[in-house]
């Protein structure tokens, strides 16, 4: 289980095809500290770390996570929002989120609104009935509020802190990113379709 707040940027460093996607982040984490095994949210995918070294740890990224998520339009350089699993008495600033992502959402627009930037989405719309005006998305790791939504079209701000430490700074329309809905919002629905 994760939080969705993002606690470091990685880097891709290197991405090698053989069978399953392997991929070697660079990390500003202890990766003494992180076991084999651990799992990671990467750009919001709880993965599993697979090796390490001083400042970079190796995870293998399935073909069906590859179908599900934006992983395989990684590239070397590419930046990551990473976050380590909570342990138990950690903090949750943000919402839980599972790591397991639902579908992609499209960039819409961009637009800059004082010092923070606004984001407008398209979710699938499979997924669109999930999202509600002041509820919570994990979008490429980060947890969000949701500010409106109209059909799959939703809205986040990002102030300048978020863009600051997270990959969120640099967004562009048509970015695909990887949408994780509430884990609530899902339950509420089942319960619904159930009455």
């Amino acid at each position: 289980m994760f939080t969705g707040i993002v606690t470091d940027m990685g880097e891709v460093r290197s991405l090698t095809q053989a069978g399953d996607l392997t991929a070697r982040i660079g990390t500003a984490y202890e990766t003494s500290e992180i076991d084999l095994g651990a799992s990671i949210a990467c750009d919001g995918v709880c993965l599993t770390v697979v090796d390490l070294g001083e400042d970079w740890f190796e995870v293998q990224i399935s073909a069906e996570t590859l179908s599900k998520t934006n992983l395989g339009t990684w590239a070397e350089g590419r930046r990551v929002n990473l976050e380590r699993a909570l342990k138990v008495g950690d903090e949750l600033g943000g919402h839980i989120v599972s790591g397991h992502v639902d579908g992609l959402a499209e960039v819409l627009s961009v637009s800059d609104e004082g010092d923070s930037t606004r984001v407008q989405l398209r979710a699938p719309e499979e997924l669109a009935r999930f999202i509600a005006p002041k509820g919570s998305v994990a979008l490429n790791g980060t947890s969000l509020t949701v500010n409106e939504v109209q059909g799959r079209v939703f809205g986040v701000n990002f102030i300048p802190h978020t863009k600051e430490v997270t990959t969120w700074g640099g967004v562009t329309v048509g970015d695909k990113v990887n949408l994780e809905i509430d884990t609530m919002a899902r339950y509420v629905a089942r319960l619904a379709e159930m009455s």
